[in-house]
């Protein structure tokens, strides 16, 4: 998929039995890459956690809902998952932490970009991904406040949002893997160009007065729980990278 936006996002978290991450990583660069594309999907990058070091994360998209049904039955009823399943399977403890997005300002990426299968040498960056849990009465609305109102205060602290997505509520057309549904999230990206670039960027915009005094509560009167924050480092072949 050379160039084409992803307009169905899948972002899965997967939680590794201890010491595992490394082996998952080294099968997935390997061997779980062109083998998906080739079917009809993009994997738009995957990642280390820089938080949970038993916690593997990537982003894979679709044109559409009924290309992911094909792509995903070709995929786990091919010849690739069918050899390498199994060692894959075995790294984890859970893999049912999956997010159904669509795009609002999405990624383009080319997978002609994408290093080599023989690199080992990781990608330069930290993509941190923020999701907020949103209040059912907040869902509609939220993603004109944030283009309007949160963005502008972001970019104020020299935050640039790099993607915004929204639940896709399409129901789940291969229900073999499981989302995450019955509920609504903003998810919101941005890359940086490591742990203390983003650690600046932060304290900036904690210590800006407009977010301070106005959006940070703002934002809470419209959250249902915690928002989470992921911080990634992109592995050897992600194609999303610094």
């Amino acid at each position: 998929m050379s160039g084409e936006s992803s307009r169905i996002v899948e972002l899965r978290r997967y939680a590794l039995r201890p010491g595992a991450r490394e082996t998952l990583i080294a099968l997935f660069d390997r061997e779980l890459v062109e083998t998906q594309e080739e079917v009809g999907m993009q994997v738009l990058g995957q990642f280390r956690d820089l938080d949970d070091p038993d916690s593997f994360v990537w982003l894979r998209g679709f044109s559409d809902m009924r290309t992911r049904k094909r792509a995903l039955e070709a995929f786990y009823g091919g010849p690739a998952w069918k050899e390498h399943g199994r060692a894959a399977n075995a790294t984890m403890v859970d893999s049912d932490n999956v997010l159904l997005l669509r795009p609002l300002s999405g990624l383009e990426l080319d997978s002609n970009s994408r290093p080599a299968p023989v690199s080992t040498a990781d990608q330069p960056g930290l993509l941190v991904v923020t999701i907020y849990p949103l209040a059912e009465a907040a869902a509609r609305s939220f993603p004109e406040l944030f283009l309007r109102e949160l963005e502008p205060t972001l970019r104020t602290a020299g935050i640039s949002v790099l993607a915004t997505y929204a639940t896709e509520h399409s129901p789940n057309s291969f229900p073999a893997l499981p989302v995450r549904e019955d509920e609504d999230v903003f998810v919101w990206m941005a890359v940086y160009a490591d742990e203390a670039d983003h650690a600046r960027h932060a304290a900036a915009l904690e210590h800006a007065p407009l977010w301070r005094d106005r959006f940070s509560s703002a934002l809470a009167e419209r959250l249902d729980g915690q928002a989470e924050t992921l911080r990634l480092r992109p592995t050897a072949r992600s194609l999303l990278h610094g």
